[in-house]
């Protein structure tokens, strides 16, 4: 049986869309937006150039708003960097944090992901950690020993977790490539993740965590994912930047 958990879609759109672009997608995504499942819930995160005017368009719907990150500082010499106050002024719900290409390209650890999460938490936005390993990684059968290290990053918070904290499970392997983890693959993952969750902060806690799946989800394989129990909904790239198949997320994720 499908738990409890109110399942959530959130599209990433990495580095796609300008503002004008942005606004062009939700003007036919949200025209779509009565048809969806209310049972289901929705978040964009575009570019940081594209915030406001995404904001402006998801204010007066129940669709969130999203960043792809925050820095670990409030404000100061930081050039290029934006701050948790500025992402709250914008009126953003949630933020990235830990997504694999940050990992990669900015070479962010687990000490960075932590003060990025206490901050959003301090300033009442729900930190999206992202997880995962890479094939190498996989096929070498350490995929669990780089989850738990990676789960360290919620060391910051104690005994209790945030308020409306997701974790997202995303393969590295799978992100971009057309090669999702199968469902039980994926499964399998989430239950060791919310196991985790669990030692550390109670099976209460842990039980009402949604952790999400983002690897090469499409309309095609969603509904196969999304459908099963430890599947809380998904982390999207490039599925969401096309307003149809956003929409086609949502309604497999409503299920």
């Amino acid at each position: 049986m499908k738990s409890a958990r109110t399942p959530l879609v959130v599209a990433n759109w990495k580095m796609n869309k300008t503002p004008s672009e942005a606004a062009a997608f939700c003007d036919d995504f949200l025209s779509r937006l009565p048809g969806l499942p209310e049972g289901v819930d929705l978040a964009i995160a575009p570019a940081f150039p594209a915030l406001e005017r995404v904001g402006r368009h998801l204010a007066p719907t129940r669709v969130k708003l999203a960043a792809q990150d925050v820095h670990v500082e409030p404000k100061g010499a930081f050039t290029g960097e934006v701050s948790v106050a500025m992402l709250t002024d914008l009126g953003v719900a949630m933020a990235l944090v830990g997504h694999s290409e940050r990992r990669r390209d900015r070479k962010e650890t687990e000490a960075d992901f932590s003060r990025k999460m206490k901050r959003l938490a301090d300033a009442g936005l729900a930190p999206v950690y992202c997880v995962g390993e890479t094939l190498e990684e996989r096929d070498g059968g350490r995929t669990e020993a780089v989850l738990a290290a990676q789960m360290a990053a919620l060391d910051l918070f104690g005994d209790a977790l945030p308020p409306g904290f997701v974790l997202a499970y995303e393969p590295v392997w799978a992100i971009g490539t057309g090669r999702a983890a199968t469902p039980e693959m994926a499964v399998d993952a989430h239950a060791f993740l919310r196991a985790r969750l669990a030692d550390r902060f109670g099976s209460q806690s842990a039980g009402g965590v949604r952790i999400l799946y983002g690897g090469s989800v499409t309309p095609a394989n969603a509904k196969d994912l999304f459908s099963r129990d430890e599947i809380d909904g998904g982390l999207v790239g490039g599925a969401s930047l096309v307003p149809a198949d956003f929409a086609a997320l949502a309604v497999a994720a409503g299920g």
